[in-house]
């Protein structure tokens, strides 16, 4: 299997139940690009985008000055080991979560309408309607390269029906992604079930059937591939070799982080169906982020995909954040009236979810990939389709862009760009880095201009 020194980019470590697929590794890459003779092939481009809920406290989040020597607002502090790896980009506008006549239900816009730009349909029945999310769109052009054409994984679980805004579905606020304009795509929100995706083989009901072997034998999911790791190692030079080891290391510390977080699935029967009572939350709601935040690192590591969506938590959330010192609800927090503790504890939480956002980057800039890292060979949104959750308002959203998009963009700096720019332009622009070319998108009126300086 391994008797060539030079082996395929594909390849799998195989086992009962089990297929790891391994991150770049030098061996795979041609015999002159390793030597520089010539240049080796770019690194392929990710997209991911990371959606955060009920709006922000704008005073504390937007920084006052533009350009590259602007200074790190409170709730942007986090990111300082990473300024020159992120834009901050003001000014951009979801139109169709706004109203349009439809009355309430701005939660329900917002996240519909962040990644689609087209207004959903009021409706809390089977007819729900909004349009093809830019996360799918792009699946739909580059899916055919990896195992999985997208990721949507998320940390809050969510109804695709009933009502759950103001006579909109519950599919509108609990759903980012979506595949044709009536066809919402649900999110994983159980990390036992993610882990299993990734690193197992077969139906549902097999890689249940694998779990629950090795549970019963107290073994880790390395352990039914040592013999494929085994032979391989011989053919990997030194730098391969510790590559190797590392990333096992890392499967292994997050398999151990899945089952402590409480959410391994229940052993199921030969004809199991996924309930939804499964996906139940998690008391330590950070351990949860972070231990999703790797699972989607390593399904990039792998190349097992390159599009992945992550919803830290649904439109309208009630979620309390006690680790932070804040145990009110969220979204009923957001109507703070200009409360100047209400604003302070939304700080909180919105300060909260940038620093899981450095995590990830912290994460993406130490996983090496090709002849650089990951941050290098990406691009991830981090945003919301509300802006001031008191006011409901879609104008001059809260949106960072990670990374560095195999050098097309100009990171380190804050862009404001004109009042009512729509969102949808820059997602044209995200699009063309990936190969992917559109004139129009949703409500976009062309290209954004001013991400590479």
């Amino acid at each position: 299997m391994f008797s060539n020194s030079r082996i395929p980019r594909r390849t799998v470590l195989r086992g009962l139940g089990t297929a790891i697929a391994l991150p770049l590794l030098d061996a795979m890459r041609p015999r002159l690009a390793v030597a520089g003779l010539p240049k080796a092939p770019e690194a392929p481009l990710r997209f991911g985008v990371v959606y955060v809920p009920n709006g922000k406290n704008m005073k504390v989040w937007t920084p006052a000055e533009v350009g590259s020597e602007y200074r790190l607002t409170p709730t942007l502090e986090p990111l300082k080991d990473f300024r020159r790896d992120f834009l901050v980009l003001s000014g951009l506008t979801c139109d169709k979560a706004r109203a349009h006549g439809d009355g309430g239900g701005d939660h329900a816009r917002a996240m519909s309408a962040f990644l689609t730009g087209c207004q959903p349909k009021k409706t809390s029945g089977a007819d729900i309607r909004a349009g093809v999310s830019v996360d799918q769109l792009i699946a739909r052009h580059i899916g055919q390269a990896t195992r999985f054409p997208s990721l949507e994984i998320g940390c809050e679980g969510g109804r695709q029906a009933g009502a759950c805004d103001t006579g909109y579905s519950c599919a509108y606020s609990s759903t980012i992604s979506w595949r044709s304009d009536s066809t919402p795509v649900p999110k994983e929100t159980n990390p036992q079930l993610l882990f299993d995706r990734l690193f197992s083989k077969g139906s549902a009901s097999d890689q249940a059937g694998a779990r629950a072997k090795r549970q019963q034998d107290n073994k880790s999911i390395l352990d039914l591939v040592a013999d494929d790791a085994r032979r391989l190692a011989p053919t990997l030079g030194s730098a391969d070799q510790r590559k190797l080891d590392e990333y096992l290391t890392s499967i292994r510390e997050v398999e151990q982080r899945v089952a402590r977080s409480g959410q391994s699935a229940a052993i199921p029967d030969t004809k199991y169906v996924r309930p939804e009572s499964e996906l139940r939350s998690v008391a330590d709601y950070p351990q949860l982020v972070r231990v999703m935040t790797d699972l989607m690192v390593l399904a990039w590591q792998t190349d097992q995909t390159r599009v992945t969506t992550f919803v830290y938590a649904n439109e309208g959330s009630t979620r309390s954040y006690p680790f932070v010192d804040v145990p009110d609800g969220h979204h009923d927090l957001s109507h703070h009236q200009n409360n100047a503790g209400k604003l302070e504890k939304i700080a909180r939480i919105n300060r909260f979810h940038v620093s899981q956002f450095a995590y990830l980057l912290e994460r993406l800039k130490k996983t090496s990939d090709g002849d650089g890292a990951l941050l290098d060979h990406c691009a991830v949104l981090y945003g919301s389709g509300n802006s001031d959750g008191n006011r409901h308002n879609h104008d001059d959203l809260p949106v960072l862009l990670a990374g560095h998009a195999n050098g097309s963009l100009t990171s380190g700096r804050h862009v404001r760009f004109t009042d009512e720019t729509p969102v949808t332009n820059l997602y044209i622009e995200i699009m063309a880095r990936m190969n992917v070319t559109v004139d129009r998108f949703g409500d976009s009126t062309g290209p954004l201009r001013g991400l590479k300086a």
